[in-house]
């Protein structure tokens, strides 16, 4: 995949105006929705609407006397949440992050959700991490991802690829801002992918 400042390449992965499939023969226009679960749907709604500025565009009363409501979070794309009545409690590290980077391990279960990125303007970026200060958000370092063997720099340089913060949502879900800052290309898929054991298997397209 090709991206620039997070828009993908429709010549590799396909594009719906022109028929193109693609090689997996499926055209993706995105995120439809990803859907959580939170513990009181009027504090998720609030924080969401309010802090963040998503317009809420769904709502449904579902059996078993749940709601899943639906925010739209730009370009098409929307986060949905469920309320269930006998929900379990949250379990930090298992079905989500322990903590935001900085504050505990990133580690959570295999099939878990471990966190959540919204997309945002390079050239925003700084401006967003200080509107959530304001709006009393607490909020990580900023971390300035590239290739080097800790994958952080403490500043901002040319082979910088994302930048991000972390927050947390009113049940604790870790979000992220994230800023494309530079182009993807072949030379960035270089690394085997591991195997349940440890293994590394054959490289990507080798």
């Amino acid at each position: 995949m090709t991206q620039t400042n997070g828009q993908t390449d429709n010549s590799v992965t396909g594009d719906s105006a022109t028929g193109d499939s693609g090689t997996g023969g499926f055209v993706f226009g995105g995120i439809n929705h990803i859907a959580l679960v939170c513990q009181d749907m009027e504090r998720t709604v609030d924080f969401y609407t309010n802090v963040l500025g998503m317009p809420l565009i769904k709502t449904l009363e579902i059996p078993g006397g749940g709601q899943h409501f639906f925010f739209d979070c730009g370009s098409g794309d929307s986060i949905a949440f469920f309320w269930f009545p006998d929900a379990p409690p949250a379990a930090p590290g298992i079905a989500s992050a322990e903590d935001m980077p900085g504050r505990g391990r990133l580690l959570s279960a295999h099939g878990s959700m471990n966190h959540l990125a919204f997309d945002v303007p390079a050239d925003k970026f700084d401006e967003y991490v200080d509107k959530l200060k304001e709006k009393g958000v607490d909020v990580s370092v900023v971390l300035n991802h590239d290739d080097s063997e800790s994958t952080i720099a403490a500043e901002l340089h040319p082979g910088v690829f994302v930048r991000s913060v972390y927050f947390k949502d009113p049940d604790g879900i870790v979000l992220e801002f994230a800023a494309w800052t530079k182009t993807f290309g072949p030379e960035d898929v270089l690394h085997p992918p591991a195997r349940a054991n440890g293994e590394r298997a054959q490289p990507v397209g080798g």
